[in-house]
């Protein structure tokens, strides 16, 4: 069809290049590389595929205009244990889970559930209480933003207990022994006459069968994942607490570039995993528990009374801790407990009064 009309032509050209420019921008693609140094196999990063992608693009996709190309890395395949972020701080991965309690000097302040064990047992105020402070209280959100990090969601994990070769009632028969654990935990020990050794999860099932330790302090959805019932059947519910371990967070600069939009959509999402995470601990500690028992393993407790017994007779972790990190240490534990006093939680010593 041949144009007579010079300026109907003129018009129809603009609105061709207008429909082009707003079809390019509707189809802005952004390259995004999520990393864990741990599988799949774990919530934390399964949750990642199955709730975190899904709900950035459901929302998205409300508008068309910008589409994120994800590129998954799990497994130590981009980022080992530990590593993952370094690889965020330098641009090898976009975003991915950050476990936080294998940076005691690089995020002193985020190891504040580890300085006050015997504390909440149930998971679900912690990632309330954490994922607020996290997002609000200037001292945690400047602790990632020095390591150009946003955070977006934390985890936690089930209440701390300890999984050994041999039985024990009280405190005092762990003296002499050896127990296995990630390094912050293991103040837990000091007092009791054991000693601790610094080991990570994936090294527990062999440590423990080879002797390199008689028992791990650890938590139960992580300890049937990995059969530890067949080298430490005696599981001693200790009620050490549920703790925050780790957290989603992502590259400054990749924050930066989804602008407002995706900003918004990766804040639904993170919520979105958040409660997602929760749920699905929920259910599966049950499951947790029936495959210790299935595998040969034997649950018992800690009475009310030795449970204090133990939380009385060690050090308290956060004077070390305070020495070492000043006023803000302080002020950080004060208010996680102050807020988690507010969710009806008891501690069995107030660590931020001593």
């Amino acid at each position: 069809m041949q144009l007579r009309n010079p300026l109907r032509k003129q018009v129809l050209i603009a609105g061709m290049l207008a429909a082009s420019a707003a079809f390019a921008q509707a189809q802005q693609e952004i390259k995004m590389t999520v990393c864990s140094g741990q599988a799949p196999v774990f919530p934390f990063v399964r949750l990642i595929a199955q709730t975190f992608i899904p709900t950035v693009n459901a929302e998205l996709a409300k508008t068309g205009r910008i589409k994120i190309s994800w590129n998954e890395a799990y497994g130590g395949t981009l980022a080992k244990i530990g590593g993952e972020l370094e690889a965020m701080q330098q641009g090898v991965c976009d975003m991915g889970v950050v476990g936080t309690v294998f940076h005691p000097a690089k995020l002193p302040l985020q190891q504040v559930t580890f300085m006050a064990p015997f504390g909440p047992t149930d998971l679900r105020p912690v990632v309330k209480v954490m994922n607020d402070m996290n997002r609000n209280n200037p001292l945690l959100r400047g602790a990632w933003e020095r390591h150009n990090q946003v955070f977006l969601a934390g985890t936690a994990v089930d209440d701390y207990g300890l999984f050994a070769n041999f039985p024990v009632e009280r405190y005092e028969d762990v003296n002499g022994k050896k127990i296995g654990s990630s390094p912050v935990p293991l103040s837990w020990l000091r007092g009791t006459g054991a000693t601790g050794v610094a080991a990570g999860l994936p090294s527990y099932y062999n440590d423990v069968k080879s002797g390199v330790y008689g028992g791990v302090l650890t938590f139960l959805s992580a300890a049937s994942q990995i059969k530890l019932f067949e080298v430490a059947p005696n599981y001693i519910q200790t009620g050490m607490g549920a703790t925050f371990p780790g957290a989603l967070s992502m590259n400054k600069q990749t924050w930066d570039r989804l602008g407002p939009e995706g900003q918004a959509a990766v804040r639904i999402a993170s919520d979105a995993y958040a409660a997602r995470y929760v749920a699905d601990m929920q259910t599966s500690l049950a499951a947790a528990e029936a495959a210790y028992r299935a595998g040969g393993g034997k649950i018992t407790s800690l009475s009310a009374a030795e449970r204090e017994r133990w939380a009385r007779a060690i050090e308290n972790p956060a004077r070390a801790w305070i020495a070492q990190n000043g006023q803000p240490a302080r002020d950080v534990l004060r208010a996680y407990m102050d807020a988690m006093r507010a969710e009806g939680v008891k501690f069995a010593r107030d660590w931020d009064k001593e």
